[in-house]
């Protein structure tokens, strides 16, 4: 099987899933990319069979009688990209397949993902998740964070279930990892003289590093060499970074009915992401304009829309989110380039495809 592309051909936009790279090859077909959204759909195609199977075995996340676990279930139910379960996916295909102890590492690696979610909501005293009221306004702030606990601990089990030890210290390095970026974007928060490096360890942190177990535990469970395990765990980190700059830069220029999140959440935050970070150095006027809108809480909603919209037309003016895009599209290309070590074929075809998708990504 090989992930060919049919340039030529007259594409039609694919009906949206749940299938993350069925929703990205819609989105390739939208913004007039045929090479990409074909091979999007062959992808779909190859690893469907193992979504299926990920997808049932999520299922088996116990439901109870409890608010803590409908309130995890409430967001487990509303689905997602599942990107990082792919990765476990993809990964373990490159080697010997994914069989039941993958499959378990990707359910673990979707429930730590689906808790950071639970717990970030309430930090952001966010209303919305995926389009739908978030899990903290249907079941309160207390029990959202506990559902997020104990999907770390279901997900902590799951690991110790293969019975690999190492995976399981390095799941718990990993979620150290994201607290402590967490901390680091908390203490920044509704400061402008923030730097890039900050950013980047943030953004290496909270996100890429469980890119980065995810390709490294679908490896291992393939038996993949250690060469190989080691390139893998490159490109999740790279992947996960570019993702990242991604949604940083939709935050400012994307459409609300494809992402469904509304725009300008990080700057309502306080939260210096890369397109403001590029930005501020070039528009002195923004400055002032950006410590304003986090400094007066208290500004009726049509001001803070005002000032968020002005703000969002400046960055755009100086470049700052095409630059971002570029930086993104370079973390990309570097994740693409640990792929040599693999042999031509469709495993490392599939995971180009996700990488070049996740460049290009809407939502």
């Amino acid at each position: 099987m090989t992930l060919a592309a049919n340039p030529s051909a007259e594409l039609a936009r694919p009906a949206l899933s749940r299938v993350p790279v069925t929703q990205l090859a819609g989105v390739c077909a939208d913004r007039g990319v045929p090479d990409l959204a074909h091979r999007l759909i062959e992808l779909d195609r190859w690893i469907a069979g193992e979504l299926r199977d990920f997808d049932r075995a999520l299922a088996t996340v116990p439901r109870g009688v409890r608010a803590v676990q409908a309130a995890a279930h409430h967001l487990l139910d509303l689905g997602g990209k599942h990107l990082r379960p792919m990765c476990v996916a993809l990964a373990a295909k490159c080697g010997t397949g994914f069989d039941d102890r993958a499959r378990q590492l990707a359910i673990a690696v979707e429930l730590v993902h689906t808790a950071t979610l639970l717990h970030d909501d309430v930090v952001d005293v966010a209303d919305t998740r995926r389009a739908q009221p978030s899990a903290r306004m249907i079941y309160g702030n207390a029990a959202s964070i506990f559902a997020g606990d104990w999907l770390l601990v279901e997900a902590l089990r799951r690991i110790r279930g293969t019975g690999d030890l190492a995976l399981l210290d390095g799941m718990l390095g990993i979620i150290e990892e994201m607290i402590l970026a967490e901390s680091l974007q908390l203490e920044r928060r509704g400061h402008i003289d923030g730097d890039v490096a900050d950013y980047v360890r943030v953004a290496e942190g909270k996100t890429a590093a469980l890119f980065r177990w995810a390709m490294g535990a679908g490896a291992r469970a393939g038996g993949c060499a250690p060469a190989v395990v080691a390139a893998l765990e490159s490109y999740g980190a790279d992947l996960g970074v570019g993702f990242q700059i991604v949604d940083d830069c939709l935050d400012f220029a994307g459409d609300v009915a494809v992402t469904g999140k509304a725009l300008y959440t990080d700057l309502r935050e306080g939260k210096l992401t890369l397109p403001l970070l590029i930005a501020l150095p070039r528009d002195r006027e923004l400055v002032a304009l950006v410590a304003a809108a986090i400094a007066d809480d208290d500004a009726s909603l049509e001001e803070q829309t005002r000032r968020h919209l002005a703000i969002g037309h400046r960055i755009a003016a100086t470049g700052a989110l095409a630059e971002a895009r570029a930086e993104a599209q370079a973390r990309i290309s570097r994740a693409i380039a640990a792929l040599a070590i693999l042999p031509e074929g469709p495993a490392r075809a599939a995971l180009t495809t996700v990488a070049e998708a996740t460049a290009t990504r809407e939502k």
